[in-house]
């Protein structure tokens, strides 16, 4: 197997993200989308968010097997120095550091930006499932993050309910 490669993404990979992406949507409560959205869809999402914030692609072999982006944290002014990050892996990547990799250059990336504080929203199931379990919040909690909220049964799939937890990871000085 190949060293994976970590890239800024292109509208371009718009389908091959999105191939990643639509095993979240279908099979797990990971991302609380029913649908899977359309091509065009993702485009305009990756598009947007390239307007202002790194985007990245994971890709070994010549495939994308991950990404990773940020956004806005909340949207407005006065929330301009921190970020919300999210991720997501093909299943047969995670436990290759694929993961680490896409997290520690997007969070390079940030902080070149001045960007302070990185938050994660994050699917908790009240008790692991098929469908979710609390992989996500382990793995950020080893990238350094730290749980600051939960939201009590507010995302509802698969018949059945989900909180919500809330991580943080300060990365710049606040001067």
């Amino acid at each position: 197997m190949d060293m994976v490669q970590i890239r800024p993404a292109e509208v371009s990979d718009a389908k091959d993200i999105l191939a990643v992406y639509e095993y979240y949507v279908k099979h797990t409560a990971i991302s609380f989308e029913y649908d899977v959205p359309t091509l065009e869809e993702f485009r305009e999402r990756i598009k947007k968010t390239l307007s202002k914030y790194p985007y990245l692609v994971a890709v070994r072999d010549g495939k994308i097997v991950g990404y990773s982006y940020a956004g806005a944290f909340v949207g407005r002014a006065a929330y301009d120095w921190s970020a919300e990050l999210t991720i997501y892996l093909n299943p047969e990547e995670k436990g290759h550091g694929t993961g680490r990799k896409l997290y520690e250059e997007i969070e390079e990336k940030l902080a070149d930006m001045s960007i302070k504080n990185l938050y994660a929203c994050i699917g908790d199931p009240l008790e692991e499932d098929e469908y979710l379990t609390r992989n996500s919040e382990k793995f950020h909690s080893h990238m350094g993050f730290t749980k600051v909220g939960t939201f009590h049964e507010c995302g509802h799939k698969f018949g059945r309910w989900y909180n919500m937890i809330w991580m943080e990871k300060i990365i710049g000085k606040h001067e």
